[in-house]
């Protein structure tokens, strides 16, 4: 089998990719870079890989094959015209850019080279979401009529940097947390949106971005779909889910509106962002991810996430459908984008996936402003690996 060797842009936020791409059999992290040059060094070490303390840097070594795009929102295109330009595939972070024009020019840089462009939306991955595409697609549960997902969490006060607090850099609930939400809703309604209809909040001051939203999506095929986020730290949906976080660990009580407090008490924002990092590795005994609260409705059954499965309502009965253990949505990610390369497959979330889920997320903010329906035009629809 080929093997990938990968370079790494924007360290601090891609921990856990990094972890994922050096547990692929067939993938090596060749180089790093960070314009944080202690951290680049420190990376370069730990996965014998060479270190930059730039992405033009980085683009320019021969000696790899594709990047992992992890800088801040409002650098994504630059960074990732660099790569594809200079003939690297390219994973992005989600969301893959701040406007349509600018996904375009990525789809475009893309398609005129002849490499992959993924974008890292990286909960839409989850076993559980893959499982229940999957059997959706089998026609045993019958169509996806209507999806209902919630997410309630402390996403801002989690301690952030000065762009993650600016809608116009990338910041906000909308940019940061819809594009999962919806990245999600669309994959398991088969990824094709007419419109959608949104309210999006900004009710704290000291936090100029929006921090919660509510959102209706109205399907082609007449599905219909809610994303529901807040982030201002009263009631968390852990609660509902087992107290099993995003990384499938078992999230332990907190102190109430500990995370806000937490703001409050301190003038470096940044180090309370560091402190929350930790390596989720590839331990076995993980939970699954639960990224808030989701139900489907299908025409047969409702279904919903066990701590380490599927938990499915049918028709005649319920039962469990279990999954994987030790198999995040990085490992899926990296995994698909490796075959999509070998197997010479287009890439099941490319650009287009991307650029459509994108739209959805500009159209939150476009209906909050004028509050009205927003007909989307460029959704399509999702077509996974061959087996």
């Amino acid at each position: 089998m080929s093997t990938i060797r990968f370079g790494v842009a924007g360290l601090g936020a891609a921990r856990h990719e990094m972890a994922a791409l050096a547990a692929h059999p067939h993938v090596r992290i060749a180089a790093v870079a960070d314009i944080d040059r202690q951290l680049s060094e420190e990376m370069g070490r730990k996965y014998g890989a060479s270190a930059y303390d730039s992405v033009e840097a980085l683009c320019g070594d021969p000696a790899i094959d594709a990047v992992f795009i992890g800088t801040p929102t409002y650098l994504h295109t630059d960074h990732a015209l660099l790569a594809l330009d200079a003939g690297k595939h390219v994973i992005v972070a989600k969301p893959m850019a701040l406007s349509l024009a600018d996904a375009d020019r990525m789809i475009q840089s893309a398609e005129r080279n002849g490499l992959r462009l993924m974008v890292g939306h990286t909960q839409a991955y989850e076993p559980a979401v893959r499982r229940l595409r999957e059997l959706i697609s089998g026609g045993r549960l019958g169509a996806p009529r209507l999806i209902n997902t919630w997410y309630y969490t402390d996403w801002l006060y989690r301690g952030r940097a000065p762009s993650e607090l600016d809608t116009s850099r990338g910041g906000g609930v909308i940019y940061r947390q819809a594009a999962h939400q919806i990245d999600i809703v669309r994959l398991l309604g088969g990824g094709l949106v007419r419109s959608v209809r949104a309210m999006a909040g900004v009710w704290d001051s000291s936090r100029p971005t929006e921090g919660a939203y509510a959102t209706f999506l109205d399907f082609v095929d007449g599905a219909a779909a809610t994303a529901v986020f807040n982030g201002y730290d009263h009631f968390h949906t852990v609660e509902l889910g087992f107290h099993i976080g995003e990384g499938g660990q078992v999230v332990e009580q907190r102190g109430y509106g500990e995370a806000r407090a937490d703001i409050r008490s301190t003038s470096d924002e940044l180090s309370l962002k560091q402190a929350r990092r930790s390596d989720r590795g590839h331990s076995s005994t993980r939970h699954q991810s639960f990224y808030g609260l989701t139900i489907v409705s299908c025409e047969h059954a409702d279904v919903r996430q066990s701590s380490d499965g599927l938990l499915i309502y049918g028709d005649e009965g319920a039962w469990e459908e279990p999954l994987p253990a030790g198999v995040n949505g990085r490992d899926v990610m990296v995994d698909e984008f490796y075959r999509a390369i070998v197997q010479d497959q287009p890439v099941p979330q490319d650009g287009r996936w991307g650029k459509a889920t994108l739209e959805a997320c500009l159209g939150i903010l476009q209906s909050t402003r004028l509050r009205e329906e927003i007909p989307l035009t460029a959704q399509v629809p999702f077509r996974p690996l061959p087996s």
